[in-house]
């Protein structure tokens, strides 16, 4: 049976989780979320709020490419994807992609500022997402995005764009070189502010 792992990325923050699944004649058992063991092993504890769900009648099914203002935890609970992102966090990183052909047996931790897209390469594909804030109309001013087609980030999705079932507003995402870019989120030093009191 597999280790439970954590490993690093082309994409600072951006890591790749191996989880253990057990099976039987029944299905199979995963710990998707394991607090204690996936901090143990690197993943930041980064407290999620909200469970998402996205299902995926159809392979073809593609979404993003869209930097949230909020981390996030990503897994499927049926079904495979070619899952992409695109770094778009100021600094050296930023139009760093990556890409992973992904079941239910892995996860993908991905930071504030980081896009995200996938393709569904099974129907019934079921996409879950922990994140770390919760989701408002407001929050859609912080988003930034990148066209799923971009040469630049150079994803190769397995069913091509043209064949692929795409919102009308994903099709419109702009290129890397328009992205705008996603600030870091400041932090306040409490030791700092007592201190100046």
């Amino acid at each position: 049976m597999a280790e439970l792992t954590v490993r690093q990325t082309a994409i600072p923050g951006l890591l790749v989780l191996d989880l253990p699944v057990h099976g039987d004649s029944r299905g199979w058992f995963k710990e998707n979320w394991q607090r204690a063991k996936m901090i143990e092993l690197g993943l930041p504890d980064f407290g999620p709020v909200q469970n998402n769900m996205s299902f995926n009648a159809t392979a073809g099914s593609t979404r993003g490419l869209h930097a949230e203002p909020w981390d996030k935890l990503v897994s499927l609970a049926s079904g495979r994807i070619l899952g992409a992102w695109v770094d778009l966090r100021p600094g050296e990183s930023f139009g760093t992609p990556f890409t992973l052909e992904m079941g239910t047996d892995q996860a993908v931790f991905v930071p504030r500022g980081v896009a995200n897209g996938y393709q569904a390469l099974a129907d019934d594909t079921t996409y879950s997402y922990l994140v770390n804030d919760h989701w408002s109309p407001r929050a859609l001013d912080s988003y930034s995005y990148v066209n799923l087609a971009d040469p630049t980030v150079g994803v190769r999705w397995p069913i091509p764009l043209e064949d692929a079932i795409v919102s009308n507003a994903d099709r419109r995402h702009p290129p890397l070189a328009a992205a705008k870019p996603v600030p870091l989120l400041r932090t306040v030093n409490l030791l700092q502010m007592s201190a100046s009191l």
